[in-house]
């Protein structure tokens, strides 16, 4: 097994930047829209929809290469979801009856949202990964994780 390297405090505070500039950012252009709130539940719906998808495929993926099992069936569910996500805003703006700059703001503000989350998520597993195995010195306050850690 390779050696785990630790992600550089830039880069996680890059991320955790990234992920919360995203999601403020189309939840406030959400809150200001003019649009019925059924239309704001449904790009609200989506856009956690696709954090969550986004989060299963790289998971899925890094358990793939770390030789962890991953079923098929889930593997193809999370891209499924992820895509479902993706092509679900697209319908959704396509149709709105939104400006083109407004249109532009919540694909972009979703599309920084769905990566910083899949690189908070990679940085997470990499930061849990890389830190000391602290069982061996026998402290208890330290918790252990697990190959069946979800992160």
């Amino acid at each position: 097994m390779r050696q785990m390297q630790q992600p550089s405090n830039a880069f996680i505070a890059a991320s955790w930047f990234a992920l919360f500039t995203g999601i403020t950012a189309y939840v406030i252009g959400l809150w200001n829209a003019e649009m019925e709130l059924n239309e704001k539940g449904y790009y609200f719906t989506v856009l956690m929809f696709g954090l969550f998808s986004v989060m299963s495929v790289q998971k899925a993926v890094r358990d793939q290469l770390e030789g962890i099992p991953v079923t098929n069936l889930y593997y193809g569910i999370a891209w499924f979801t992820t895509i479902l996500s993706i092509i679900l805003l697209t319908v959704g703006l396509w149709n709105a009856t939104l400006t083109k700059s407004e249109k532009g703001f919540y694909a972009m503000s979703f599309t920084l949202s769905l990566f910083a989350a899949i690189a908070v998520q990679k940085n997470t597993r990499d930061s849990r990964l890389a830190a000391p195995d602290e069982s061996k010195s026998g402290s208890v306050d330290t918790p252990v994780f697990s190959r069946s850690d979800p992160f």
